[in-house]
């Protein structure tokens, strides 16, 4: 089982980013996918999460009506598009894979993890 995170990196204040997470070696659609993210000296949280169907999704207060997440069955691919970033955005940034919608912000009863990729919002 892989998840691959792509897409961060260094940005000023107020611009986007796009992350990507690319799945492998699972039944893609078993799972529902999130993006958290982990700051220095912090603890993980979720940031946002997808259904397995693509139907629900849910996006933490912090990140809403700047973040979208989105996935494509069919390329088993999801997707985080950000926009306005703060520098509070700073972190890195993991994709993660968990079987009950319950689970999504407890980060301990995930089934896989990817190695995370970095996001840095900064002038």
């Amino acid at each position: 089982v892989q998840l691959v995170e792509s897409g961060g990196g260094l940005v000023q204040p107020g611009g986007s980013l796009r992350l990507s997470c690319a799945v492998s070696g699972v039944s893609f659609s078993t799972y529902h996918i999130t993006w958290s993210r982990q700051a220095p000296g912090k603890e993980r949280e979720l940031v946002a999460a997808i259904g397995n169907l693509g139907v629900s999704t849910r996006h933490v207060e912090s990140v809403k009506g700047r973040f979208t997440i989105s996935r494509d069955n069919a390329r088993k691919t999801v997707l985080l598009q950000m926009n306005s970033l703060k520098p509070e955005d700073t972190a890195i940034y993991y994709c993660g894979a968990v079987r009950r919608w319950s689970d999504i912000a407890t980060m301990r009863n995930y089934d896989h993890w990817g190695l995370g990729t970095q996001v840095t919002v900064s002038s």
